[in-house]
């Protein structure tokens, strides 16, 4: 997948758009003459995406790793999550892949509500899964992380690797620093989070890195009940237009 293509077996190239930017290249610096023409491609997506998100509406983000799939209980409590937050009138974004997403995707649909996948290029992941209502692919992991930061009143966090990591500390670093308003960031499975949330609090807080206001920006629950209380506050219907967290 790269961008709005769907690539798959010897189509898929052997490097993202993301590693051709951020590539440093020293024969000659042939950046100077790509790298102006990827800014036209960069703003083309953030215009697609704010295009199509834009009355999305009161949506809660929803992240964890690809490789729990259906028959875990990762698998089952995502989809029980996302359907809660279906039926109290907010929209699922996923990044749209399998695992986890597919089944915030899944219990999104099957609720009736709004499901969003925020794709993005990947060389072991092709394409949106099939229960994506509104879909889009992106080249660009930043302009991806905006459009989950902007639509979105609310973060739920399933156990993950890297990539879900990398989604909750940047959420936890933009409200930390007040580049965006405060909103839930609901972690669940206190079993998997438990080790991370010591290490903030024994450590991190300890050598004073972090505030003890800071260990206060996120919920850890087990049930999708705690879960959806916890985000009940981003799901009441926005006053001014879905502009989002």
């Amino acid at each position: 997948m790269t961008g709005p293509l769907h690539l798959r077996g010897p189509a898929v190239p052997p490097t993202t758009a993301d590693e051709r930017l951020l590539d440093d290249d020293r024969a000659g610096a042939p950046w100077v003459h790509t790298d102006p023409w990827r800014v036209m491609r960069i703003q083309a997506e953030f215009i697609e995406g704010f295009g199509a998100l834009a009355e999305l509406g009161p949506a809660v983000a929803l992240f964890g790793s690809a490789r729990l799939g259906a028959g875990t209980p990762e698998y089952a409590l995502a989809e029980e999550i996302a359907a809660g937050i279906a039926r109290a009138g907010g929209a699922v974004i996923t990044g749209g892949g399998p695992g986890i997403m597919e089944a915030g995707n899944r219990g999104a649909a099957g609720a009736e509500g709004v499901s969003v996948g925020l794709g993005i290029e990947l060389p072991f992941e092709a394409g949106l899964n099939d229960w994506v209502h509104l879909g889009m692919s992106f080249r660009y992991f930043f302009v991806r992380k905006t459009m989950f930061v902007k639509y979105s009143q609310g973060f739920v966090v399933l156990p993950g690797g890297f990539g879900t990591l990398d989604e909750l500390f940047e959420a936890l670093t933009l409200v930390q620093t007040r580049k965006v308003t405060q909103f839930p960031i609901v972690l669940v499975g206190r079993d998997y989070w438990g080790g991370l949330v010591d290490w903030l609090t024994d450590t991190v807080l300890a050598h004073g890195t972090i505030s003890e206001a800071d260990t206060r920006l996120f919920t850890v629950v087990d049930t999708a009940e705690e879960a959806l209380a916890a985000l009940a506050p981003c799901l009441d219907p926005l006053p001014d237009g879905p502009e989002g967290a």
